[in-house]
């Protein structure tokens, strides 16, 4: 397909200190073998200026953006899709590494089925690369507000090598076309950090359009490098938006339930676990995640 028929790409990162990381991810774009994209390293006021490692022109296809304040993964990448040109955009963790196809086969669908909303590659991890993190997700639980992965921890030995329609996308890495961002909107700015995907893939298989695991296409992750893994700051997101999502997205009756699901089997568990592991600092941003949602009205949950 020649130049000018390949549909132009944007790939969105966002840095928030984590240039190293970043500078990583953007030497392995080096790879890419699709030729029409660009890419906008969204920095969020990270508290060393990343200029001097990431210059107009050291990395192709690549302009830096500075955010003068942090605006968090959801509202983020907003800002950077707010700024891209692409008819396609896709929107990947800095803590990432991409494989040479991975564009052109996630572009691909898109030209192939109209539904198609958003695609997502095979997620593996880095620091062990047959293993998968993410071959398309399994439905919501509606009433425990926790969803799974497909494949997560297995060895890849080709059982997951048939591309097929998906329960959810991935934040780490998905593409979106942009009629999903006039007619469905963008991430919830309110989720902050976590389960704004979900949050988004819900909407998004509301309003009709479908999400495709591509599974030609491949993603190595680092996996939370700017939070860290067990950091209560995690803890807390978590679950504060745990609740939002079932605040936003389930029925009356589902909501119900999951509440009493949730004060009556998942604190009390949580408590004492934090409690024995003397955690006491994510017991206490659990709690404040919780507390988030009392505090918060209807209204603002928009």
């Amino acid at each position: 397909m020649p130049l000018g028929d390949l549909p132009f790409i944007s790939i969105i990162t966002l840095n928030y200190n984590q240039t190293e990381a970043t500078c990583a991810f953007l030497e392995s774009t080096r790879l890419l073998d699709y030729p029409n994209y660009e890419i906008l390293v969204c920095d969020m006021a990270s508290a060393s200026d990343p200029s001097a490692s990431i210059p107009n022109g050291k990395y192709p296809h690549t302009i830096l953006l500075k955010s003068k304040k942090n605006l968090g993964f959801a509202g983020g990448n907003n800002w950077g899709m707010r700024q891209a040109k692409g008819e396609y955009l896709f929107i990947v963790n800095n803590d990432t590494e991409v494989t040479s196809n991975l564009l052109t086969n996630l572009v691909r669908p898109f030209l192939e089925n109209d539904e198609i909303g958003v695609t997502c590659p095979k997620i593996k991890y880095f620091s062990t690369p047959n293993v998968i993190q993410y071959a398309g997700f399994n439905p919501m639980n509606v009433y425990t507000g926790r969803v799974t992965s497909i494949g997560l921890m297995e060895e890849d030995q080709g059982q997951y090598d048939v591309s097929k329609f998906t329960s959810g996308a991935h934040g780490c890495a998905m593409m979106v076309k942009r009629e999903i961002l006039e007619r469905v909107g963008m991430f919830a700015e309110k989720f902050f950090l976590y389960y704004e995907e979900w949050d988004w893939s819900a909407r998004i298989l509301r309003a009709k359009y479908k999400i495709w695991y591509a599974a030609d296409a491949v993603i190595y992750h680092k996996e939370s490098l700017t939070v860290g893994k067990y950091n209560p700051i995690k803890v807390y997101y978590h679950t504060r938006n745990r609740i939002l999502y079932m605040r936003r997205n389930s029925s009356l009756f589902q909501f119900a339930v999951f509440s009493v699901i949730f004060i009556f089997f998942v604190v009390p568990k949580t408590l004492i676990h934090y409690f024995l592991k003397k955690k006491f600092t994510h017991l206490k941003y659990f709690i404040k995640g919780i507390m988030w949602n009392f505090k918060s009205t209807s209204s603002s949950i928009i």
